[in-house]
């Protein structure tokens, strides 16, 4: 199974997919993905705050799921993310595709390669999402009556609790587009499997500060996922030809001793 999606907030199913889910015991714990096959197309599905959003941003077991993943043979991964707009050019319910971003977390392990046993790397982040599949992405997302502003930088804060006007003040002026909770250390560790890794952000509300009040979009928006979903799906099937540096991001100083 080559393909997977990560769904975030407002996305808990995808179009024509029956799955099943399985339990993976990984050495950072368990993850649940669900697996589905449609017309001959397998496809693994990631909730990344469960089916029944029960699991807040800061406690999200990202290294399980992605092991996980990648115990299923995955290599090639879309993902969604929910944000607050900085940038005026996109504005609550649209959509952007990410091309870089800047880290404001604390406390979340960020790597699989800690030393000693699992070895000592860096990852090369001068492109942190694949190009060919934000491409790709982008050109089919016409024929599913889809606008996608290319190329945002994605703001990762903690949370659970949103952010400040001062610190939505600050983002903006270090170049943030968006701002969202879940998209670190995901696209790392995707990068340090040497796994393809885009995503696409859905904007459900101006950042703090930019507004006078915070108004969700989200119930606008559900045409619009559906649609996504049926995009991410659309972009993951058939043979895609990768020109990018996605699998040679990794430069190991020690292997992991079980590789």
């Amino acid at each position: 199974m080559e393909s997977a999606i990560i769904a975030g907030t407002g996305i808990y199913q995808l179009p024509g997919f029956f799955f099943e889910q399985l339990v993976f015991e990984t050495e950072y714990g368990q993850a649940f993905i669900n697996v589905g096959k449609k017309d001959g197309f397998e496809l693994a599905f990631l909730a990344r705050h469960g089916l029944d959003h029960s699991t807040p941003p800061h406690k999200i077991n990202f290294r399980a799921n992605m092991k996980a993943l990648q115990m299923l043979g995955v290599k090639q991964i879309l993902a969604t993310y929910a944000v607050g707009s900085i940038n005026r050019d996109i504005p609550p319910a649209s959509l952007t595709v990410l091309s870089d971003f800047l880290d404001f977390t604390s406390g979340r392990p960020l790597s699989f390669f800690e030393g000693g046993k699992s070895g000592l790397a860096h990852t090369a982040m001068d492109e942190p999402y694949c190009p060919s599949l934000s491409q790709r992405m982008q050109n089919l997302a016409p024929e599913f009556g889809l606008d996608i502003h290319p190329g945002a930088v994605y703001v990762a804060t903690n949370g659970p609790r949103f952010e400040t006007p001062a610190e939505i003040r600050m983002y903006a002026k270090l170049g943030g587009d968006v701002v969202g909770m879940t998209g670190i250390p995901e696209v790392v560790l995707a990068r340090e499997l040497n796994m393809h890794f885009a995503a696409v952000a859905y904007s459900i509300n101006w950042a703090a500060g930019l507004e006078k009040n915070i108004e969700f979009v989200s119930s606008q928006m559900e045409v619009t996922k559906q649609k996504l979903s049926s995009l991410l799906i659309r972009t993951l099937q058939g043979r895609i030809v990768m020109t990018c540096s996605c699998e040679k991001a990794v430069m190991f100083m020690h292997a992991p001793e079980n590789v």
